[in-house]
C-alpha cells in the first residue's frame, strides 16, 4: 500500500476538534494562507510509514522503556469525519508529543533496526539492499526525532494525515 503520512506541529491553543479545520492544516501553501496566518512545522513520511511503525513496535523487545502509549507514527486520537474516501486524521496532545519525543531520544536506532530487519528486508530487496534500506529508515527516524523534539520543546500538539 502506498501513501504518505503528513505530520504538522500545531500550537495546542490553536487546535480544533473539527475535521474541516484539521484538514486545512494540510492544504497546499497558496490555499493554506487564506486559512491561517502562519505555516506550522511539518514532516512527511512517504510510502514506508507503516514499516517505520514496525521498527518502533519492535522496540518492546530491545528498549527498557518500551513504546509510548501513543505510537510514534500511527498513534493518536482519530478524528471522526464524513466520507469513506477521506484521509484519516489523528491528533496527539502536547503531552503525548512530549512522551513520543522522549521515546525517540532514548532509543538506539541500531537496536531498533536489529530487532526489525529480518521482517523488513525481504520487502526491500533482501540483504543485498540492506545498506540503502537501513539508511532510509535511519533517515526517517532522525527526521521524526528532530520533528518531535522541537514540537515538544515548543509545547505543540501534532496533527497527522494518512493518505492512500
Amino acid at each position: 500500500m502506498s501513501g504518505n503520512l503528513h505530520l504538522h506541529a500545531v500550537p495546542s491553543s490553536a487546535l480544533r476538534n473539527s475535521g474541516t479545520w484539521l484538514e486545512r492544516q494540510f492544504l497546499d501553501h497558496a490555499v493554506a494562507e487564506r486559512y491561517r496566518p502562519s505555516r506550522y512545522r511539518a514532516q512527511v513520511l512517504y510510502e514506508r510509514y507503516r514499516d517505520q511503525e514496525r521498527i518502533y513496535i519492535s522496540a518492546r523487545s530491545c528498549c527498557a522503556e518500551g513504546l509510548p502509549e501513543t505510537h510514534v507514527v500511527l498513534g493518536g486520537r482519530q478524528v471522526a469525519r464524513s466520507g469513506r474516501n477521506t484521509p484519516r486524521l489523528l491528533v496527539l496532545t502536547a503531552g503525548q508529543a512530549r512522551h513520543v519525543a522522549r521515546f525517540l531520544s532514548a532509543t538506539d536506532f541500531p537496536a531498533l533496526w536489529a530487532s526489525a530487519r529480518s521482517e523488513l528486508l525481504p520487502r526491500y530487496g533482501g540483504t543485498a539492499a540492506e545498506p540503502e534500506t537501513r539508511e532510509a529508515f535511519a533517515g526517517a527516524h532522525k527526521a521524526l526525532r528532530a520533528f518531535y523534539t522541537q514540537t515538544a520543546e515548543e509545547g505543540y500538539a501534532v496533527v497527522k494525515r494518512l493518505s492512500a
